[in-house]
C-alpha cells in the first residue's frame, strides 16, 4: 500500500505541475484548480481498470469502466490510449485528470458521427487537460460533419481546463440542449484555454447554453465542411437558449470564418433574449470574415438582446473583417467597438 500511495502522490504532483505550468493557467484559475486538487481525498488510476495505454490496444471499455468506478473521486489518465468511435460517457461528479503525455486518440474508423468524450445529462463535472485526437486522417468516411471531440448536452456545472482537441471530423467542442430529455439547455459551463486545430467543421459550436464562458481559446486551421468557423454560435430550434455567452480573449487563425453568429432558426413561438459578449478577439487570415453576425428574420416573433465584440484585432482578413448581413433591425443590437483592422 505504501508504494501505491507514493505513486499517487507523484501522479498528483505531476498532474498539478503540468496543468498549472504547461497549460498556462492564470493565478486565480490555478489557485482554484489547485484547491480542488488538494481537496480531492481519493484518486484512482486508469490502469487499475485494465487500461493499457500503449497507443495500440482499444481501451474504450476499460476507460468506461474506470469512469464508472471513479464517481466522486479523481480518475487519473496516465498514458496514450486508443479507443473506437463509440466514445466514453462521463457521469455526474466525474473528475478526470490527464497527466502530461496522456491522451485519447480514435482508432481507424469510418464514422461521420461520434463523441470522444460525452458529457450528456450530467452535473458537477471537472476535466483537466484532456488531449483528444479525432484521427481525421484515419477516417474512411466520405461525408458528414458530426464527429466531436467533446460533446456537452443538457448538462450543468461543467469545468474543462485546457482541453486540446485536434483533427475531429466535426467540432472540437459541441454544446447543446439534451438529446434524451435531460436539462433543456446546458448551463454554467467554464472552458479555459481550449485549443482546437484541424477540425473539419468548427473549433467550437454553441447551439444552446446559458452562462457559458470560454476564456483564452485558440481555434485554428478549421476547414473541410461549412461553415468552417473557429466558433459558430448557431441555434437549431426556437427551443434553444443563448444567454450570458462570454468569449474572453479568443484567437482565431486560418479559419473560413473566425467567429460566426447565425440566428436563422431561433425565432418562433417562444420569445428569446440573446446575450453574447466577445472581448479582445484576435483573428488572423480568416478567408471569408473575421466576425460575422447574420441571418435573422424575426417575422413578428420576439428576439431581443445584444451581441457585442469589444476591442477586436483583425489581421489580414482575406475578404471581410466584419459582416452583418440579412439582419432584422428588430432583433438583438449588434455592437462592434474599439476595433483594429490590419490589412
Amino acid at each position: 500500500m505504501n508504494g501505491r500511495r507514493t505513486a499517487l502522490k507523484r501522479l498528483r504532483a505531476l498532474a498539478w505541475s503540468a496543468m498549472a505550468g504547461a497549460a498556462g493557467l492564470r493565478p486565480v484559475e490555478a489557485a482554484t484548480a489547485q484547491s480542488r486538487s488538494q481537496d480531492s481525498a481519493d484518486e484512482v488510476v486508469d490502469r487499475w481498470f485494465g487500461v493499457r495505454a500503449d497507443g495500440k490496444a482499444n481501451d474504450r471499455e476499460a476507460l468506461q469502466k474506470a469512469v464508472d468506478s471513479s464517481v466522486g473521486k479523481t480518475l487519473v489518465i496516465t498514458g496514450p490510449s486508443r479507443i473506437d468511435a463509440a466514445g466514453v460517457h462521463l457521469r455526474s461528479r466525474s473528475h478526470v485528470r490527464f497527466v502530461d503525455g496522456a491522451s485519447i486518440k480514435l482508432l481507424p474508423h469510418r464514422e461521420t458521427n461520434y463523441e470522444i468524450l460525452r458529457i450528456w445529462d450530467v452535473q458537477h463535472v471537472v476535466v483537466e487537460r484532456p488531449r483528444l485526437d479525432g484521427s481525421k486522417d484515419l477516417n474512411s468516411a466520405k461525408g458528414g460533419e458530426w464527429g466531436m471531440g467533446i460533446s456537452i448536452a443538457g448538462s450543468s456545472d461543467v469545468t474543462i481546463l485546457s482541453p486540446y482537441t485536434i483533427d475531429c471530423w466535426g467540432d472540437g467542442i459541441y454544446i447543446s440542449n439534451s438529446f434524451h430529455g435531460g436539462l433543456p439547455y446546458s448551463s454554467d459551463l467554464r472552458i479555459m484555454n481550449h485549443y482546437a486545430s484541424g477540425c473539419r467543421r468548427q473549433g467550437t459550436s454553441i447551439i444552446s447554453g446559458k452562462n457559458v464562458l470560454f476564456d483564452h481559446p485558440v481555434w485554428e486551421n478549421i476547414a473541410g465542411t461549412p461553415p468552417a468557423a473557429g466558433l459558430d454560435i448557431e441555434p437549431n430550434f426556437n427551443t434553444d437558449v443563448l444567454e450570458n455567452i462570454r468569449i474572453v480573449d479568443p484567437v482565431t487563425r486560418d479559419c473560413q470564418i473566425g467567429i460566426l453568429v447565425w440566428l436563422a432558426a431561433l425565432p418562433g413561438v417562444q420569445d428569446k433574449h440573446v446575450t453574447i459578449s466577445i472581448e479582445g478577439h484576435h483573428d488572423e487570415g480568416s478567408r471569408d470574415a473575421a466576425f460575422s453576425v447574420s441571418r435573422l428574420k424575426t417575422e413578428g416573433r420576439v428576439v431581443t438582446g445584444s451581441i457585442s465584440s469589444r476591442r477586436p484585432t483583425w489581421v489580414h482578413p482575406k475578404r471581410h473583417a466584419f459582416v452583418n448581413s440579412d439582419w432584422d433591425s428588430a432583433g438583438p443590437r449588434v455592437d462592434v467597438s474599439d476595433s483594429t483592422i490590419i490589412r
